[in-house]
């Protein structure tokens, strides 16, 4: 079956998951004008507006973000005025274009206190400041554009930018053994899936019959649960496969490496209803961990 051909914004370019929407958009044929520093600077409501109703496109893509979670603490306003203020303002503009907006939050928008996945009608109580921008950020979307979908997710990694899975890499190369909490709990998402994910929901929210129950907010994350500690152990056990750099891991409690943002204790995120309304089934992390490690090392040797 031939894919419609879109035009999709996407908000960000150097990101994870915008950086891979952008390649699987493109990829699955549909063009793609990208907004970003330093062409046009999120923090600048109207500048945002102007370059969407400029750009008049089908759907409005919006995984940018402050994300610096320990930073934000000590810089709420920055992390409001690009996670809300900003993320309302491309929700607006894409509304004004008669244009659905597919914007990305976080499983920080939770306490992490329940003991199974959280489910998207779970009571929100972020801990800190980048859970509360992020949570401000969902609100605003809504009631700027009642075609939203909000997509959250979790433990983003990839082959490019920075992230968790990089990191390990580094330090493997430098130390002889590595200390990882090992009582957070969460779900590992790759941004290759997430962008499986967003040119999927391109075609659905446009479709003439798109009915209301497609949008609101999702959870779309890798399938399993893990710790840090135990994904550190996958990351550095498959490169070592791979021939690449590897070091033992071991499990400390959270209060053994103190932050300034308290992070959830659990945050996996059942994605049932992104199955349910949009048929998208989300693969495992340990796959995807697979697939990433072949693009950073190489193929496991025999």
């Amino acid at each position: 079956m031939s894919v419609v051909k879109r035009r999709v914004v996407v908000v960000g370019r150097s990101g994870q998951v915008a950086h891979a929407a952008f390649l699987r958009l493109t990829a699955d044929g549909h063009e793609v004008v990208q907004i970003a520093r330093p062409n046009v600077d999120l923090a600048d409501p109207d500048g945002v507006k102007s370059a969407i109703e400029a750009a008049r496109p089908d759907v409005v893509v919006n995984p940018a973000a402050y994300t610096a979670v320990d930073k934000a603490e000590d810089e709420p306003e920055i992390a409001e005025a690009i996670n809300a203020t900003a993320a309302g303002a491309v929700a607006q503009a894409a509304a004004g274009v008669g244009a659905p907006v597919i914007h990305f939050s976080t499983d920080y928008v939770f306490d992490g206190s329940k003991s199974s996945a959280y489910f998207e009608d779970d009571p929100c109580a972020p801990l800190g400041v980048y859970g509360r921008t992020k949570l401000k950020g969902e609100q605003l979307v809504a009631q700027a554009n009642p075609r939203h979908i909000i997509l959250r997710t979790a433990w983003v990694c990839s082959p490019y930018g920075n992230n968790f899975v990089k990191t390990m890499l580094r330090l493997a190369e430098s130390r002889p053994e590595l200390k990882v909490v090992d009582d957070q709990h969460g779900s590992p998402t790759f941004a290759d899936d997430l962008a499986r994910v967003v040119s999927t929901l391109v075609t659905r929210v446009t479709e003439p019959a798109s009915a209301g129950n497609r949008f609101g907010i999702f959870n779309a994350a890798n399938a399993g649960e893990t710790t840090w500690c135990r994904f550190a152990r996958a990351i550095l056990e498959g490169a070592r496969l791979r021939g690449g750099p590897y070091a033992p891991v071991h499990a400390i409690a959270t209060c053994e490496y103190p932050t300034k943002a308290r992070r959830p204790a659990y945050s996996l995120l059942a994605t049932e209803k992104l199955r349910d309304v949009h048929g998208i089934e989300m693969r495992t992390w340990d796959n995807a961990l697979s697939n990433c490690l072949d693009t950073l090392i190489g193929p496991a040797r025999a």
